[in-house]
């Protein structure tokens, strides 16, 4: 089941994605975070934060880096951002 997910995902970043404007604004992309997600959490709970995150992504929120979280979680990986915002600063 991952494996069929996992190959909708690819297929839409190779097929249907070149044909639209880069919108996305996290970073990852929300098709790159969802392939990590199944990786890392499998087919069901890595498709609930892939959705989680789709529906994130919307005019209303500022993005910015948002990677995965070694835990489940449908909610945006605050400790990952602060950490890399740090890091930026400091460079």
């Amino acid at each position: 089941m991952k494996r069929l997910l996992m190959l909708l995902v690819r297929g839409y970043q190779r097929f249907i994605s070149p044909l639209f404007p880069p919108s996305c604004r996290y970073s990852p992309t929300c098709s790159a975070y969802t392939l990590q997600a199944l990786q890392k959490h499998g087919a069901i709970k890595g498709t609930l934060m892939g959705a989680a995150r789709i529906l994130r992504c919307n005019p209303f929120v500022h993005g910015g880096y948002d990677p995965v979280p070694d835990h489940f979680s449908l909610h945006r990986n605050k400790k990952a951002e602060m950490a890399y915002l740090k890091e930026m600063n400091l460079k």
